[in-house]
């Protein structure tokens, strides 16, 4: 087979399932296959070290990625289409110690045109309403939970004459009413620098995809002070966690406080009927601060879910930690 034939092989396989990261992982007598989806890390198959490392050095051909460089870590993207496909996939690469090359691929699936399902449809509408309020709206969950479609369904529900700009990494949703910017660390657009500019354009509504430092802690933090709405994600496995890591990265308690709006919590949960809905909690730091928040209101979540015959007892389970 063809190395580019294989190549589409995986990919479709990949996203029939909707996998978010493919994995090229080296063992001791052959690579593994694998995929990451909402159910968890999926073995596609086994492939010999040679057609691994020839699949590898195309991957990176495609990407822009140094060919000749197999120890150190690299970094790539590629856009891909193939038939109905029309995908980004972001590649990293780095040599074990005993030089074979690991290869991850991110999709970046186009969701504009999704229409992502929720268990709950009043906490789409609560947090619609939410919006109106101004101040930073956090989404916290893993990567693949949904947050991102989550916050442009809402950002799309606010009237049209707001500007409202995205900074993100990478853009994932293209909407032409937004003012889409997208990092990049090698032109010095990282999220703190595009925030700075970003500030200057005056727009109503930000989108930040990510809070990952201190710079882009506090200026989204004054951004929202300011008066606008800003929709931002944090690493975190629960609400509590989220302020957690706000604080951590120097934002102090009574400005966090003065500037939140609210704490969204979500999952991609499969369901039994076979497809995948959000479920999502929604807490403010008043709730935290008197603990009248925990990670029972999402438990009493699933159990209802599982009683209602959503979903099983094992995803129940499973997830009933974040």
């Amino acid at each position: 087979m063809e190395i580019s034939n294989l190549f589409d092989q995986v990919i479709e396989l990949a996203v029939q399932q909707r996998a978010s990261d493919i994995y090229f992982l080296p063992k001791s007598t052959n690579y593994e296959v694998k995929i990451h989806t909402v159910k968890g890390v999926i073995q596609l198959s086994e492939i010999s070290f040679e057609k691994a490392q020839r699949i590898i050095t195309f991957c990176k051909y495609q990407s822009g990625m140094s060919v000749s460089e197999k120890r150190r870590p690299q970094l790539g993207s590629l856009s891909y289409e193939h038939q109905k496909l029309n995908l980004r996939i972001r590649l990293s690469s780095v040599g074990t110690f005993n030089h074979h090359e690991s290869l991850v691929m991110r999709i970046i699936y186009d969701n504009g045109n999704e229409d992502c399902q929720f268990f709950e449809e009043q906490m789409l509408h609560k947090l619609k309403s939410l919006s109106n309020q101004r101040g930073l709206m956090i989404f916290s969950g893993p990567t693949g939970s949904g947050k991102t479609s989550t916050i442009y369904k809402i950002a799309r529900s606010l009237h049209e004459n707001e500007v409202i700009m995205s900074i993100e990494d990478p853009v994932e949703i293209f909407e032409d009413r937004f003012l889409q910017l997208e990092v990049n660390e090698k032109a010095d657009m990282s999220y703190a620098n595009l925030l700075k500019v970003g500030l200057r354009q005056r727009p109503d509504v930000f989108i930040i995809g990510e809070i990952r430092d201190e710079q882009t802690a506090k200026i989204a933090v004054r951004a929202a002070l300011s008066g606008h709405l800003v929709f931002t994600t944090v690493h975190a496995k629960t609400p509590a966690g989220v302020v957690q890591r706000m604080l951590e990265l120097g934002i102090k308690y009574e400005q966090l406080k003065s500037a939140t709006n609210s704490i969204i919590y979500q999952r991609l949960l499969p369901t039994n009927s076979g497809n995948n809905q959000a479920l999502i909690s929604v807490s403010n730091l008043e709730m935290l601060e008197n603990q009248k928040y925990d990670m029972e209101d999402w438990k009493n979540k699933l159990c209802n879910l599982y009683k209602e015959g959503k979903i099983s007892s094992e995803i129940q389970k499973k997830y009933q930690f974040g």
